[in-house]
């Protein structure tokens, strides 16, 4: 999902690609990491592989660290020798969510899942190892191509008559056609460095099926607020694009290139969606299904 879009991004700004997948590169190996990288002599690496089973990671640690974090040191380690940027799409799941005010990226991480310490650990792998690196932390995207909360919701309110969603976890939505390109826009500075770089606008799950379901034209009786206690997951978000409530500021908010407002994404997200939506209200037997994200995930992670 989000490499899609930022291979479409930066081909619309003119660079030169070399769009390598999982079946052509296994980022575990640090010499195949090597090799390719000595090979294709790039300028810069987008690296958007990534463990993106949050519930396995919690079963399976030595994966989920294979991938994030050792496989972000392979390429920042092989990006060094160039020298090339590498940049590494990270996740507000790295903090804990104590805190009611938006976090920045002076705040100390404090993951409470594995998938957020195998992210951090890749924050780590990839700032220690090459100086010429940018993290980008981004939260809750949602896309076309990819498992994410929009496509589920979607789905969820064709299949049963009733979608019950928590309200109690907040977070800045984000639409990958909206962050490929800010990520993309990065390579243009020279501003090394952890970015926050989620959506403008934060909102609770609840919130955002609302305006899922208000712009798909669906009923609102459809859905109603549910929760249970937090535990392990982000009350919190991002400060990208917005001020901190205590009147701290995300650096990323001195540009003008930070992801756009959540509600701006979800038509364009909608071309795969409708489709599902469609087909999925013929036979609706059902009568209610619950949404509640995985412990310390996002609906589809980075």
């Amino acid at each position: 999902m989000l490499g899609r879009d930022a291979a479409r991004a930066a081909e619309q700004v003119g660079h030169e690609l070399v769009l390598v997948g999982h079946e052509d590169l296994d980022v575990r190996d640090a010499d195949a990491v090597e090799a390719l990288i000595a090979g294709e002599q790039p300028q810069a690496v987008i690296n958007c592989a990534a463990w993106t089973n949050v519930d396995g990671a919690e079963d399976d640690l030595r994966g989920a660290m294979a991938v994030n974090a050792t496989g972000a040191r392979n390429l920042a380690v092989a990006t060094e020798r160039l020298p090339a940027t590498v940049v590494y799409p990270s996740t507000d799941y790295v903090f804990d969510g104590d805190t009611d005010a938006p976090y920045v990226e002076s705040d100390e991480p404090r993951p409470l899942s594995v998938y957020g310490q195998s992210k951090l650990a890749g924050e780590m792998e990839t700032a220690k190892h090459n100086p010429r690196h940018f993290i980008a932390r981004s939260s809750w995207l949602f896309g076309v191509g990819g498992r994410n909360f929009v496509e589920t919701m979607l789905t969820f309110a064709g299949d049963h008559e009733e979608v019950v969603v928590i309200r109690d976890q907040v977070g800045c939505p984000t639409y990958t056609g909206h962050l490929a390109p800010a990520i993309v826009r990065l390579l243009e500075w020279d501003t090394w460095g952890i970015h926050h770089m989620a959506g403008a606008g934060a909102c609770s799950w609840y919130d955002f099926a609302l305006e899922i379901f208000e712009q798909a034209g669906m009923d609102f009786d459809e859905l109603r607020a549910g929760g249970k206690p937090l535990v392990g997951g982000v009350r919190a978000s991002l400060a990208a694009g917005q001020s901190a409530a205590d009147g701290r500021q995300s650096h990323s908010r001195t540009r003008k290139d930070y992801p756009m407002h959540h509600r701006v994404g979800i038509l364009p997200s909608f071309s795969h969606s409708r489709r599902i939506l469609a087909d999925s209200r013929r036979g609706n037997n059902a009568r209610e299904r619950r949404y509640e994200p995985p412990v310390g995930a996002a609906p589809e992670a980075i």
